[in-house]
């Protein structure tokens, strides 16, 4: 167990746990976020462990908690070598504290520091990490990442509140996180993809023991820079209750297994089974590379009482119940990547500006639009609209699927459109979450008055 940082206090009572998110004893808040250099072990011994950068010197960083309605209030500390910022992943509105630099502030320099104060207006299960155009992937891959719970006023029914981080590693024959955060066949390909795969920090597999017929909210994120997890239910039967950090009616995954892109997070609520000593197992699925197990969970002592079944939390009222899809504003998106090192990828024709170019739409708040990405590449894009909640449309209807997104995976050679409400002021990226991709060029953004 990591030592506690204990430099200052959360405003607000904000409540932070420690690294091992394991272990859901909550310890004293801080509200200093220290981005600074640690060791993590990935390889077995007798290798050594590998050197991080980390909030905190550990990745993922403290579990920060607070209760849905109360103010954020974190202080970014940077003591690694390269400028930061901090981008709160899902979160909604608050144009100045979104954290993409340099679209909306400066990234803080080494030996600087900067306060973020936001208000949790929506519950769920968010990320905290950096988003500084052209680095990002080198920070992300170094370990500088980590999740925010904001708790709804009356929980959900469950004996076991699990929130769990996935992420993967691509580290050099000596162990050390390998350098070629630039490369262009990530660039232009399926992005920065390690072999080591972690649970919480710790290469799979995990096991979590729990009580026979216990009840099981697992909140679960990817964290990993590009790869895209397929993650299978073994024995459990799984209730999705939250995309994206958004309520929706409880429903059953296809082939209990759902698509967990990066930044993706899920909501997802089961039994144990009620045998003693019975397991039940998340697999990663890979059509690229053989199943591998990332946690087995065990019935073990004594059973917990039955439960009624599984009902998810109220939609989001502050979500509008419709879309008047025949009044957006509509604007595909041609995407097409890089075809040398060194080049960006195209947007609709042209080389991308990122940030630095002109907005893709200006509207007034309210206003709503709808986005068409067109992927031209070969392998997937995962579009990210910031700052709002958006609906996937349905291919071939005027309707969109029963849940909100943050993202929406495009796969290769085909489109996929979504539609939301403009109702937060500011300017605000769309961007690709597989982070290679943004730093070459796979982002812009938009503008609401």
């Amino acid at each position: 167990m990591p030592p506690v940082c204990s430099r200052r206090s959360f405003i607000g009572g904000v409540a932070a746990t420690l690294v091992s998110l394991d272990a859901r004893a909550e310890a004293p808040g801080q509200r200093v976020l220290e981005a600074r250099t640690g060791l993590l072990r990935l390889l077995p011994e007798p290798a050594a462990p590998t050197e991080i950068w980390g909030f905190g010197g550990w990745s993922p960083g403290p579990l920060l908690r607070l209760r849905q309605g109360q103010e954020l209030a974190v202080e970014l500390v940077n003591k690694v070598e390269k400028p930061l910022s901090l981008h709160w992943h899902g979160m909604r509105g608050d144009n100045a504290m979104d954290g993409v630099a340099p679209l909306v502030q400066a990234a803080v320099a080494t030996g600087g520091a900067l306060e973020y104060r936001r208000k949790a207006t929506d519950a769920g299960l968010f990320c905290y990490r950096p988003s500084v155009f052209g680095a990002t992937p080198e920070l992300m891959a170094r370990g500088l990442k980590g999740l925010l719970v904001v708790d709804e006023p009356e929980p959900l029914a469950a004996d076991v509140d699990l929130v769990m981080a996935l992420d993967d590693w691509r580290l050099d024959k000596d162990g050390r996180i390998e350098g070629d955060f630039d490369a262009h066949a990530a660039a232009a390909g399926a992005g920065r993809i390690g072999p080591i795969v972690a649970v919480d920090g710790k290469p799979a597999p995990s096991v979590r023991e729990f009580a026979p017929g216990a009840r099981v909210r697992l909140r679960l994120a990817n964290l990993a820079n590009a790869r895209i997890m397929f993650i299978a239910f073994d024995t459990a039967q799984p209730f999705v209750v939250a995309v994206d950090s958004q309520p929706c009616d409880a429903f059953e995954p296809v082939r209990r297994t759902i698509p967990v892109a990066p930044g993706a997070r899920f909501e997802v609520m089961f039994d144990l089974p009620r045998t003693e000593g019975a397991r039940a197992a998340l697999i990663l699925r890979s059509l690229a590379e053989p199943d591998r197990e990332l946690v087995t969970f065990v019935a073990k002592g004594p059973a917990a009482p039955a439960r009624p079944p599984i009902v998810a939390a109220p939609l989001n009222p502050l979500l509008p119940a419709e879309i008047r899809l025949e009044a957006s504003k509509k604007l595909d998106l041609v995407l097409e990547p890089p075809k040398a090192p060194g080049a960006r990828w195209s947007i609709n024709g042209a080389p991308s500006k990122a940030y630095e170019g002109a907005a893709l739409l200006k509207v007034k708040r309210g206003t709503p639009i709808t986005f068409g990405f067109v992927n031209r590449a070969e392998s997937a894009v995962v579009m990210h609209v910031h700052g709002h909640a958006v609906r996937l449309l349905h291919d071939l209807d005027d309707g969109w699927e029963p849940y909100w997104r943050n993202g929406v995976v495009v796969p290769p050679g085909k489109t996929k459109r979504i539609a939301f409400v403009a109702d937060s002021p500011g300017k605000w990226a769309v961007h690709d979450d597989i982070l290679e991709h943004e730093a070459a060029g796979l982002a812009a953004w938009f503008e609401v008055e």
